[in-house]
């Protein structure tokens, strides 16, 4: 059994991030004041009273475009049937609704239209209920006007506010109460194998989702940092399920714009930590950049299995040697991931990404591989007698013992007399001789240095 999925929707500004990072439990959503901040579908996992759950926050709609109402920024006009769209989409996909209102506008055009959309697309087959919720009743005098919004005929209208928290407990009961609370087990939502998809901006990193998911599912756009949150998409792969998140694109910190796009940068830094295998976009016009290896870093830091695809391959002009060359500069300028397989692709035309997902699952394996403490013994002896340790002031480096601790990422414990003996680069060369054996393929090998004396004591 699936967990249900609960929907978010309603015109611009009325509070809809607000009441999903509220229930969430997290600031996932990008939220500003300015109207159509929330552009794409966001899907967060979340739990009440012992149900779990998915929450979903959606683009304001504003299918009246009354722009005298609400006026939306310029930016944000070009999105209105997309938003609009999107939103559709949501509904589409949810076991219940909340439409969203708010009590300090009060009853507007845009939010009749709304509950026309919201009655048109539900139908026999796609019939989730729908609950208004009336955001914004801070006090006795809004709650009361809360009554008006009966005029909508979808029901009797709940009031809340999201930013304090009042009153949303009881609108999630109304909520499971109208559909049926459902569980599942914690074992099947951990199945999921998660897979970001980063890069800098306009690199095609949401053409490359909806290409992996046969439908439009997010917003695509050429204009660069179209998409600011990271976004949960689900896709069931042969059986398995696989978890897609697209992210905004990441620029370099001094061309980072404040408000929107701040945030939507640490919820791109947020998505990685949360991925198990992480697509790393790379413009195959362009050629690699500083900003792409400062990406690079970011994600090996966060200690992340990695694949290169080089995209927009279909536009490059190349003769036999270019892959051959391009696939060198990359392992040049990103000489700390040349453990990763490298893909060229198009998401445009669709060339070479039947590759990804195997790809992807392979490395995801990888994360779990371990190796038995007496062959990995074997391989860092047999290193030791090609390339003695180095030594330091007349001391010289000695590795005691080696074990493989930990999985997902693997984690190698040495055992040595002096961990401030180890060079940078002679752990490099255990690590390649490692890696030698036992490739772990597209994933980072954390090696850590214990001292003898911390070992006893531990």
């Amino acid at each position: 059994m699936t967990k249900p999925v609960i929907a978010i929707v309603g015109r611009p500004n009325v509070g809809k991030s607000t009441l999903f990072n509220r229930i969430s439990g997290e600031r996932l959503a990008v939220v500003d004041s300015i109207p159509g901040t929330t552009r794409d579908r966001l899907f967060a996992n979340a739990e009440w009273a012992g149900n779990l759950f998915y929450i979903v926050d959606t683009g304001g709609i504003d299918p009246t475009r009354i722009q005298n109402q609400e006026p939306l920024s310029i930016a944000s006009k070009d999105f209105i049937p997309q938003i609009r769209e999107q939103a559709e989409m949501a509904v589409k996909d949810a076991d219940a609704v909340i439409f969203l209102v708010d009590a300090e506008s009060g009853l507007t055009p845009a939010d009749f239209e709304i509950a026309t959309i919201l009655r048109r697309t539900r139908s026999k087959e796609i019939n989730p209920p729908v609950l208004i919720a009336v955001n914004k009743c801070e006090n006795q005098a809004r709650r009361d006007a809360a009554i008006e919004f009966y005029e909508l005929g979808m029901g009797q209208p709940v009031a809340i506010s999201a930013l304090h928290g009042t009153s949303v407990g009881d609108l999630l009961d109304q909520v499971f109460n109208s559909m049926g609370a459902r569980q599942i087990p914690q074992d099947d939502i951990e199945s999921t194998v998660r897979i970001a998809i980063v890069g800098r901006p306009n690199v095609g990193k949401s053409s490359l989702l909806n290409r992996l998911l046969g439908e439009d599912r997010v917003i695509v756009s050429p204009i660069p940092g179209t998409t600011r949150d990271a976004i949960d998409t689900k896709l069931a792969y042969y059986g398995q399920q696989i978890t897609l998140i697209d992210t905004a694109g990441i620029r370099k910190r001094g061309r980072i714009e404040p408000g929107v796009e701040k945030f939507s940068v640490i919820r791109a830094f947020k998505a990685v930590e949360r991925a198990d295998v992480v697509l790393f976009l790379l413009d195959g016009i362009q050629g690699i950049i500083a900003q792409d290896a400062h990406i690079a870093g970011m994600v090996l830091e966060h200690l992340k299995s990695v694949i290169v695809l080089v995209n927009k391959w279909d536009a490059v002009e190349k003769d036999t040697h270019t892959m051959a060359q391009i696939t060198t500069t990359i392992r040049q300028e990103l000489n700390f991931l040349d453990y990763v397989p490298i893909l060229f692709i198009s998401a445009l035309s669709g060339k070479n990404t039947h590759q990804i997902i195997p790809t992807a699952l392979r490395v995801q394996q990888e994360r779990f591989h371990r190796i038995s403490t007496g062959e990995l013994n074997r391989i860092i002896h047999h290193a030791l007698d090609h390339h003695a340790p180095p030594s330091k002031a007349g001391k010289r480096l000695k590795i005691l013992y080696t074990s493989q601790v930990s999985v997902n990422p693997p984690v190698i414990l040495f055992h040595v007399n002096d961990r401030d003996l180890v060079h940078f680069s002679y752990q490099r060369y255990l690590e390649n001789q490692i890696r030698a054996a036992y490739p772990f393929e597209g994933t980072p090998i954390k090696m850590v240095f214990r001292n003898r004396e911390q070992a006893e004591r531990d």
